[in-house]
Order: structure tokens, then sequence, then C-alpha cells
């Protein structure tokens, strides 16, 4: 494949699509442990209530700065972190609430690509074997029909035959990145989660990897959760777009929308930072004051209020909900009117 990127992710309606994924007021702490006894003395409030839908075969793109919590809400999503509260539902089913055994069956229908693909992949196992690895433990297909599953996931991603017998460390750094596509491929997942999927890569091959999802997801009518911090590559795969801070979603929209119309402030300023094609045009930056709060402890009312320029007294008291502004378009700000 090229390493542009193609044209633009085609603008197909899903509004009559059913939603694949609902998840509900997913919360996720990690416990700070201190003293002699080691007692929980604290909770870092990585993802706290965060709500939203996926709808069959399309691409919601998930994107904040690092330490959002974008990637925890991945990883909780598939039960590979423990939530603390909330729901995922999938195919009608709470997985938080199933059984391990019914846990493992649904798990072949969502995969997950992780960030750094050597890292993610064992050193010590050829690659053909660590994609036949999911096949292997579901007891799908005898030897030899494995070994033909695994050859066409990397067929599909543009890798040969003889590449399935060769180490993590005799592959680059964008094919060891499209052998874990391959990898979560192989079970014939309906939905895949992207962990900042391309950030670990050149731009060039960055582009080989997004025409290759684009591809694939069109081929085998795939979902995806995307999460990323570049804008850019958010826009280019996405249908919607979330924007996370600090453990929250602070406004849902189509990807359209979002870009030609931010309506939150952290989103507008992210926005500004987005370099303009023309050379002879300037976008007004926004420069925003002070670091992002912890979320060992987040401050009170909305989270954004001590870098908003536009922040009021209550902000500082009172927690914005994430409401519908425009059809479609949701936002977590008191003032989100002011920006339409």
């Amino acid at each position: 494949m090229g390493s542009g990127m193609k044209g633009e992710k085609k603008k197909t309606s899903r509004s009559e699509a059913n939603d694949m994924i609902i998840v509900k007021n997913l919360v996720k702490y990690y416990p700070v442990f201190g003293g002699v006894l080691r007692k929980v003395v604290d909770q870092v409030q990585a993802v706290d209530d965060v709500s939203f839908t996926i709808k069959e075969g399309e691409t919601l793109g998930l994107v904040g700065e690092s330490g959002c919590g974008k990637t925890t809400v991945g990883h909780t999503m598939l039960k590979l972190r423990e939530p603390t509260s909330g729901s995922m539902i999938y195919d009608g089913k709470d997985i938080f609430a199933l059984p391990p055994k019914e846990l493992k069956e649904i798990r072949r229908k969502m995969q997950i690509v992780f960030q750094d693909p050597y890292a993610s992949l064992d050193p010590r196992l050829p690659i053909g074997e660590s994609i036949g690895e999911g096949l292997k433990i579901h007891g799908i297909g005898t030897n030899n029909e494995r070994v033909d599953v695994v050859l066409e996931a990397l067929k599909n991603v543009g890798l040969e035959d003889y590449h399935a017998h060769r180490y993590p460390h005799e592959f680059s750094g964008g094919q060891r990145q499209r052998i874990g596509i391959a990898r979560a491929l192989a079970l014939n997942p309906k939905f895949i989660v992207l962990d900042e999927p391309v950030s670990a890569l050149d731009v060039s091959i960055q582009a080989q990897v997004l025409n290759i999802l684009n591809d694939l997801q069109e081929e085998f009518g795939l979902t995806y959760l995307f999460v990323a911090h570049n804008l850019a590559v958010v826009e280019h795969i996405s249908d919607r777009v979330a924007v996370m801070y600090l453990g929250k979603i602070v406004e849902l929209a189509s990807r359209d929308d979002l870009f030609e119309k931010p309506l939150h402030p952290y989103t507008i300023a992210l926005m500004s930072a987005i370099p303009l094609p023309d050379p002879t045009k300037k976008r007004e930056r926004i420069i925003l004051e002070g670091d992002v709060p912890s979320p060992l402890n987040p401050p009170l009312g909305c989270r954004f209020h001590p870098r908003c320029p536009y922040v009021e007294n209550i902000c500082g008291s009172e927690e914005p909900k994430l409401r519908e502004i425009e059809h479609g378009h949701q936002v977590a700000c008191h003032f989100a009117e002011k920006f339409v």
C-alpha cells in the first residue's frame, strides 16, 4: 500500500445502525496505598462516570491529553482492567457481569491492538505462533486450519507467508504493528479497541497502517474505538469523536461537527493548535495556562475550570452535565451555547 493517506473516510450514514457498544457510567479508580500497613489512603480517579455508544460499523475516536484516562477506558471496556463500577453492553450482554466462561467466549468478538507493537509481542515466539495463540486458546480448528487462518491474517495486513516464521525483532515498527492487527483479526472479531496504534510510528508508516485499518473495516464490517492524542489522525479515521479531559468526556459529536464547530473551551483550545495547510492563513492560538490537575485530587465543579479562559463562578462549584446542544452534539459546559 502507498505511504500517502487515502481520501477522507467515507461519510456513510450510520444513523439507522444499531448500537453495538453501550458504555454506561464507567468508573475506574486506582487505590493509593500508604503507611506501614499499606492501607488505601486515596484514589486515582482515572475514569469517572463515562458514557457513550458505538454503532455497528462505526469508528469512535477517543482523544485527549496524556493521562486523561482514554487508554484506561479502552482497557476497562474489554475487562483487561477490573472496572470500579458501571457497565459495558456488547451484543445485549453486560460483559462486566459475565461469568468467566461466557466472558472468554465473547472475547473472541472483541479484540485490542496495543500502542507498543514490540512490547505486545512475545520475543521468544515466531509471529505466526503469536497470531495463532488466540485460536489455540479458544480451541478453534485443527493445526492445519489454524495455520491457514494465520497466513490469511498476514495477507490481510500486507505481509507474506514466510514472515510467519520470523521473530518480532526482525521486523520494523510498522510491520510489528501490522502483526498486532493480524493477531486481532485472527479470531474474526466484530469490535476492536485501537489503543494509539500509530503514535509510535513514523508519519509515512502511520498512513500505511491507517489505510490498512480503513480497508479492513470496509471488508469485514469492523467496529472501532480509536484511542489517540493526534487530532489529524482522529479526523482522518473517525466517524464520531469524543474528547476526554481528566477522566471525563467533555464533548462528543460527529467528526465533521466537532472539527468545524467545537463547542467546549478545551476542544476549542486543542483545535487552535492544529496547523493550517495554507501558509497565508493563521489560526488564533489559544494558550492554556497552568498544568493539568492531578486525578488524585481533581478540582470541584468543572474539572477544566482552573485552565479555562471563559471561567465564571458557577464553574468552580457545580459540575456541568454532558448535554445535547445541537443534534448529536453533546457538551459538558455551563456556557456551551455562547460558542454555537
